[in-house]
């Protein structure tokens, strides 16, 4: 069980020892591009040392991401990376995407394998002509243009697809080999797991940051159905939390809160002081984190 809260023991409010970065999904429609773009702009003054925007294969999808990076890149002073994925494009697409992210002015990509698009269960299989997995397209993006950063999934529990955690391990050695600068691994809830991933990563020679992603967990039955498809592990003890509580959304989400402040509390004090978050398009419960972890707005002066 990760530890109490221990006020005595946050940061200072506006110490610079703390990185946060922030992960978004483009819209589907007005609605929800209103929700995003509230969250952001509730989110920017905490100066993340990034904001990222997921991608799906295909046409829409594909554009939307597109259209919110530039977006976020001409209307805020935020730095975006692109994800990018290898599913259902030939290598010549895929360049022509880094191309343009470039002339865009984005210097930064999460450079992912991807899921498939017909179903849940069904096996990654490359696209003929395209890139076969992360390490080849991480390949392919420094060819590109050298100056770009690239961040790399990172799997404390195993990628649902590996065999065994040392081949996942060996995966992210392959990346890290192609030219990868941080990893920022999947949410988990038990901070032992990400510390025993740590340890091994270490033992291998990657020696890159190792980014703990944390999910607030806004709705737990969405969450539980997201950590099956993701091979991530719902203790016993977090379902207990938000048992009896479906019909309970002010409780839910002051539990909620909760378990994500002592989780990120507990990596702070343990010496962790770079933390990604998945938000979900929210912003309330990350900015409360932020504050709890010592993070304060940053007021920029007129020019």
């Amino acid at each position: 069980m990760i530890s109490q809260l221990r006020p005595s023991r946050f940061m200072p409010a506006g110490h610079n020892r703390i990185d946060v970065s922030f992960e978004f999904f483009p819209p589907k429609d007005e609605a929800m591009e209103a929700t995003l773009w509230d969250a952001i702009t509730r989110l920017a003054p905490l100066m993340p040392q990034f904001v990222s925007v997921t991608y799906g294969a295909g046409g829409s999808t594909r554009e939307r991401t597109h259209a919110t990076v530039k977006r976020i890149l001409a209307e805020t002073a935020l730095t975006p990376a692109a994800h990018l994925t290898c599913v259902a494009a030939t290598r010549e697409e895929i360049d022509g995407i880094v191309r343009n992210y470039h002339d865009a002015g984005v210097r930064h990509l999460v450079a992912l394998r991807g899921d498939p698009i017909t179903g849940a269960g069904d096996k990654y299989t490359p696209h003929p002509g395209g890139y076969e997995n992360a390490a080849a397209l991480v390949a392919g993006i420094k060819r590109i243009a050298p100056d770009f950063e690239v961040s790399v999934s990172a799997y404390p529990e195993r990628h649902p697809d590996s065999p065994t955690l040392e081949a996942d391990i060996d995966t992210l050695k392959r990346k890290v080999d192609a030219g990868a600068t941080r990893a920022i691994t999947q949410f988990f809830f038990e901070n032992d797991l990400y510390f025993r991933y740590l340890d091994r990563v270490r033992a291998r020679g990657i020696d890159i940051p190792i980014v703990p992603g944390i999910l607030p967990v806004q709705n737990f039955g969405a969450a539980r159905n997201f950590a099956a498809r993701a091979g991530a592990t719902v203790p016993a003890w977090l379902a207990e939390r938000f048992a009896g509580l479906d019909h309970d959304p002010a409780t839910r989400k002051l539990i909620a809160a909760a378990v994500a402040a002592e989780q990120a509390i507990d990596l702070l004090d343990r010496g962790i002081t770079s933390f990604h978050f998945y938000t979900m398009n929210r912003a309330d419960l990350v900015y409360a984190i932020c504050h709890l972890l010592g993070l304060r707005p940053q007021v920029q002066e007129a020019a």
